[in-house]
């Protein structure tokens, strides 16, 4: 989930770099440097358990 939200993040910032203009005052570095925070938590496993993943997720077998 994360990885969508910084990927909608990151064309934001390229817009607004490519426009070169401000988005209530925060630049297109900005959204660059929030959509690799986003991207960092993700890696990290921060927001990417699903309903199933208590049951072991895809390492369950079933018999």
């Amino acid at each position: 989930m994360l990885a969508i939200v910084a990927a909608i993040v990151f064309g934001l910032g390229f817009l607004l770099d490519l426009l070169n203009t401000q988005l209530a005052g925060i630049s297109g570095i900005a959204f660059v440097l929030l959509g690799l925070c986003l991207l960092a938590l993700h890696q990290a496993g921060i927001g990417t358990a699903s309903l199933g993943s208590y049951k072991g997720g895809w390492r369950r077998t079933r018999r």
